[in-house]
């Protein structure tokens, strides 16, 4: 099966820290794919060097066939991968369907994929035309996903999904990622909420201080979904 993302001894040092000490990791295309971890294993790391954000120091680093020492190809990797990640991105100034259409025009979204975005997500009536400034947490936080939705894009890396939506906003996002993935896309996530987070993934790697935990590979298998 294609691979969308390979990482194989993959170094990232940010400052003077090894933030990724060689890690190994195989995404197929279609997986949904959960990254648990302690708070400060490196699990937002991971995401955002397959987002094209973070440089790779040593080792192989290949997402969409894009080579991540590469630094030429970034703009164009960005514009296929959507990260949904603890910053919002939003513009505070900007109504909830002009932060929508501005991130998807950004990566070239057709308007009917930025309307069906906003309805997907409840973003409708009234609530389309408030600043979002004057959003709830919980309301930002589905601001942003329709930014990710209406983009189409073919990874999905998400940072803690699920933190700050109430349960109607947890099962939208479920939803929304098996729909994303039944039309082709993969799905790399981390998240604390581990039975939400497992119930959704196919497979679970651990990762422990920026690497792989070889260790219990053998036994992840009792984590995949028939």
């Amino acid at each position: 099966m294609e691979s969308v993302i390979h990482l194989r001894g993959a170094v990232t040092v940010l400052g003077r820290f090894p933030a990724l000490a060689g890690i190994d990791l195989e995404v197929a295309a279609g997986e949904i794919v959960l990254l648990r971890g302690s708070n400060g294993a490196g699990k937002t790391t991971v995401l955002r060097l397959c987002a094209g954000l973070l440089p790779v120091t040593r080792g192989e680093a290949i997402v969409l066939g894009h080579d991540l020492a590469d630094r030429r190809g970034g703009r164009d990797l960005r514009r296929r991968v959507g990260l949904l990640g603890h910053a919002t991105g939003l513009y505070d100034e900007l109504t909830v369907t002009d932060n929508v259409r501005f991130w998807g025009r950004a990566a070239d979204a057709a308007a009917g994929d930025i309307d069906a975005a906003l309805v997907a997500c409840g973003l409708v009536g009234a609530l389309a035309d408030r600043p979002v400034a004057r959003l709830s947490a919980g309301q930002r936080r589905r601001t942003a996903l329709a930014c990710l939705v209406s983009r189409r894009p073919e990874l999905w890396l998400l940072d803690e999904p699920h933190a700050g939506l109430d349960q109607d906003g947890r099962d939208l996002l479920d939803g929304l990622v098996g729909s994303a993935v039944a039309s082709g896309a993969t799905v790399v996530l981390s998240s604390h909420e581990l039975e939400r987070a497992e119930a959704l993934a196919d497979r679970v790697v651990t990762i422990v201080a920026g690497t792989t935990d070889v260790s219990v590979a053998a036994g992840e298998e009792s984590f995949l979904v028939p």
